[in-house]
């Protein structure tokens, strides 16, 4: 018998990754199994699935959210929301990053580059109003071959930060170097020699003109956001920069003019 305990602990195991978890309002619900893509995600079915915290979720005692097992086809369904199989994009002639003597290049480098950043916000939210608050966003300041040095967002009203954006719309946007290769290889990621940019500015809708550019920056960079679903009532930002701080090196960090910035170019 004791040569069957492995295989019944894994067996186990299994059984318990059956269970979703909700982090918060707007956290996406994977499940194990492989990804669906023809699950209905209409704007009738997916925000009630995702918003009904009553109907669809019950707490175990651990404290967790958990979907309610006796209701199977919602379950199921739920577990599937932004479940898709994951777009590979390829990050072609990214190459190595510029020499740290070159800022304003080594800034675009790494905004252009990035596929998400940490953006803080001055909190709405009940216990931490006006406090800090960070938050996790996927960006592009445009399809790989082509860079801006403006950063673009797709973002939802459900989100605690739009929230924030809304009663004070100036935030900052931070990068790390750590994000690709590099200093993964080599550095440590508070290492001075391991980039941080922090981009700080005013966060706007983009305006209806410019929505097609944002579109294409965004769906390029992460295509798997022309699927999420209508209901959330997604919409485009972006950055309208105010500063721009680069830790690059020993000896101190850089604050880059907007002009030199913008007229650098990553590739």
């Amino acid at each position: 018998m004791a040569r069957y305990f492995p295989l019944a602990v894994f067996a186990n195991v299994l059984c318990l990754c059956q269970s979703y978890t909700l982090r918060s309002s707007v956290s996406w619900v994977v499940s194990s199994n492989d990804a669906v893509e023809d699950a209905d995600l209409s704007e009738e079915v997916a925000p009630a699935l995702l918003v009904d915290g009553a109907g669809l979720w019950k707490q175990d005692s651990s404290g967790e959210l958990r979907v309610k097992p006796e209701n199977e086809n919602v379950a199921q369904l739920s577990s599937r929301l932004f479940s898709y199989r994951l777009e590979k994009v390829k990050k072609s002639g990214s190459g190595s990053p510029p020499p740290h003597q070159e800022t304003a290049r080594t800034a675009r480098y790494i905004a252009h580059y990035s596929d998400w950043g940490h953006l803080a916000t001055i909190s709405t939210q009940d216990q931490i109003k006006g406090l800090p608050f960070g938050n996790i966003f996927s960006v592009s300041d445009g399809a790989l071959d082509n860079s801006t040095g403006v950063i673009y967002f797709y973002v939802t009203p459900m989100d605690n930060t739009v929230s924030d954006l809304k009663s004070n719309p100036y935030a900052s946007l931070t990068f790390s170097e750590a994000e690709g290769e590099f200093c993964k290889m080599v550095y440590d990621p508070e290492d001075p020699r391991c980039a941080r940019l922090s981009l700080t500015g005013k966060m706007v809708e983009v305006a209806p003109e410019e929505l097609g550019f944002a579109k294409e920056a965004m769906f390029s960079r992460h295509p798997v956001m022309a699927k999420w679903p209508v209901g959330h009532k997604w919409f485009f930002m972006k950055l309208e920069l105010i500063q721009v701080w680069l830790q690059d090196w020993i000896g101190g960090v850089s604050l880059i003019p907007l002009e030199d910035y913008f007229k650098a170019t990553p590739f």
